[in-house]
């Protein structure tokens, strides 16, 4: 092959990491920016405008659900590609990536055919009103025919990251974002197809990145490449990357019960200004925290690569190394949220009184922030590793054993309810984070004797 990924195993720590994570986190930032000016074109629709941005607000549990099936397959395989790479074994590598392409599109038509058929019951479920069912059923009727395109883009973008390219994997979302950008207006304002022309520039946007992704993986600037003889699904090879993606498909999939627990305790306990600052909590939390998953992501190649060429030295560098990084930031950012908190909900919002009351929220809800540097750690590193249970257990106990039974018990051990609800997090994480840590450490020890 003409391309090698040595590097991986042989280049400073430091300066790999520096080089491997500012690309992925560059790509979530942009991924973020896309979201925001999509939902700005929406709302500055004339006339409707707001209803028709509440109607594609309620898509997106939809859509981060269906999105959650492309974590499931491919981050779980793209860590299990990167360590047979390690191995020397590309031909396993290319397998992985052919079996789980053949499985990623496999599911992607399943989904397409159930959002088509029951995306109007699914919005309603998922808070849709009378007023806003007709735009959300617009959006998602285009939407779903464009599903194999989503899942394709992200599930297979994970392997140019895994191959150590974090540079292309950027561009992949950065090609989808200036589309979608210059898309958006000519549909919805030019054209005036409204919703479905946000959603119909969302589609092709992503079409053409998912068919940057392929053309690349076909090239002959990648490692590991899509052939025709690895496209057939081996088994023995896609269900380890499905047992290790249930990790990542468990966190994402997840978000939408838990904004549904937390949303109706507060509206419960302290109406409508306490889940409008829930709404700015979840926003400062996945904004603040896109710096540590890209980091995370950053790593994984290098940790995955080097736990299979069997360099227990190495491996233990680079997670010391991210657990320091990762450390240094969480704590950095708890002391900013701690000491300037309405700074961070006035990005949001221009309301004072809800920026008042979110910002003493805040407070609480990121009460254990500084120890997120530990739990993205140990978690990521679960996954480079290829410990599927561990990595499982880990989400699992997070988010369904700890944090939504405590959004519910909280408000009867303290008297200021609506505080005890913004209170779970914190504990949860506490909590969460102790137990990750010492399974970790009997994991990471047991895995370094074994290499």
């Amino acid at each position: 092959m003409e391309n090698d990924n040595s590097f991986l195993a042989t280049e400073p720590a430091g300066k790999l990491l520096f080089r491997l994570a500012v690309p992925t986190i560059a790509a979530q930032l942009i991924n973020m920016l896309y979201n925001i000016v999509d939902r700005i074109y929406i709302g500055h629709m004339p006339g409707d405008g707001d209803m028709a941005l509440t109607g594609v607000g309620v898509c997106m549990p939809v859509i981060m659900f269906a999105s959650a099936f492309a974590a499931l397959i491919s981050t779980g395989g793209a860590p299990r590609a990167s360590i047979f790479m390690g191995r020397g074994n590309n031909d396993s590598a290319e397998k992985t990536m052919g079996s789980c392409f053949t499985l990623q599109t496999a599911v992607s038509l399943v989904l397409t055919v159930v959002l088509l058929a029951f995306h109007r019951p699914l919005l309603l479920a998922f808070g849709a009103s009378e007023n806003t069912i007709a735009y959300a059923a617009a959006y998602m009727r285009v939407y779903a025919l464009g599903t194999a395109f989503v899942q394709l883009t992200l599930g297979m973008n994970a392997y140019i990251t895994a191959q150590g390219f974090a540079r292309t994997g950027m561009l992949t979302v950065l090609i989808g974002a200036v589309c979608n950008i210059v898309l958006d207006p000519i549909f919805i304002f030019l054209l005036h197809m409204g919703v479905q022309g946000a959603a119909l520039a969302t589609v092709l946007s992503q079409g053409v990145s998912c068919v940057w992704v392929v053309l690349f993986l076909r090239g002959k600037n990648t490692i590991l490449r899509l052939k025709k003889d690895t496209l057939p699904i081996r088994w023995k090879l896609a269900l380890p990357c499905v047992a290790l993606g249930v990790a990542p498909f468990v966190m994402q999939s997840s978000e939408s019960v838990i904004s549904v627990c937390f949303n109706s305790s507060l509206l419960k306990y302290g109406g409508d200004v306490a889940v409008g600052a829930m709404t700015i909590l979840t926003s400062v939390m996945q904004f603040a925290m896109m710096p540590l998953q890209g980091l995370s992501q950053g790593a994984q190649p290098i940790i995955s690569y080097n736990y299979g060429a069997r360099n227990a030295g190495r491996v233990k560098q680079v997670f010391r190394l991210l657990l320091t990084v990762s450390m240094t930031y969480s704590t950095s950012l708890w002391v900013l949220i701690q000491l300037f908190p309405g700074v961070f909900a006035g990005i949001f919002t221009p309301d004072a009184a809800l920026i008042a009351f979110a910002s003493r929220a805040l407070r609480i809800y990121c009460g254990a922030a500084l120890l997120f540097g530990i739990q993205i750690a140990c978690q990521m590193t679960f996954m480079s590793l290829g410990k599927a249970k561990a990595s499982a257990i880990v989400a699992i106990v997070r988010k369904f054993v700890l944090l939504v039974p405590l959004i519910y018990l909280m408000p009867h051990l303290m008297a200021d309810k609506t505080a005890a609800v913004y209170t779970a997090e914190p504990v949860a994480d506490a909590i969460a984070v102790t137990f990750t840590a010492i399974l970790f450490t009997f994991q990471f020890r047991k895995t370094l004797r074994e290499i």
